[in-house]
């Protein structure tokens, strides 16, 4: 399967917010990504897609994070791909896109939050080499 990262545009809006809501099953509202998305940081953050045959299958939102007492990290906000995309690549594609981009701006490490109950995400985390550090 043919997927490509791209920066995320205005357009992709209703499609970010489909796969949020169907997939992860958070709620959103499609004129809120949009108002997100014309917002950006650049400085700040950043949005990329994975697309497949021209269709928005993922997303993932990152941000520079700086606390006062270590390396500034980035942060990973939101990580989704389409129910049926997943095991293809999107969403380690994504990944690597966030990371690539970190190491761009000098930042070595990634930090990301996710629920406790979300095992099938935190196996898909570690197998793409991250730890779990604690539990919250």
């Amino acid at each position: 399967m043919d997927i490509q990262i791209r920066k995320a545009e205005i357009k992709d809006a209703v499609k970010i917010c489909g796969i949020s809501c169907n997939d992860p099953g958070h709620e959103c509202d499609d004129l809120l990504v949009k108002n997100r998305l014309k917002n950006i940081s650049p400085n700040r953050e950043t949005v990329f897609v994975a697309e497949s045959g021209g269709e928005v299958i993922g997303s993932i939102h990152a941000e520079k994070y700086e606390l006062l007492y270590c390396e500034t990290m980035a942060n990973i906000l939101g990580l989704a791909v389409k129910s049926e995309f997943r095991r293809m690549g999107a969403g380690r594609k994504l990944i690597s896109a966030a990371e690539n981009r970190a190491l761009e701006n000098g930042i070595k490490i990634i930090r990301i939050n996710s629920g406790i109950s979300r095992t099938g995400v935190h196996e898909f985390y570690r197998s793409i080499g991250f730890d779990s550090k604690k539990d919250s």
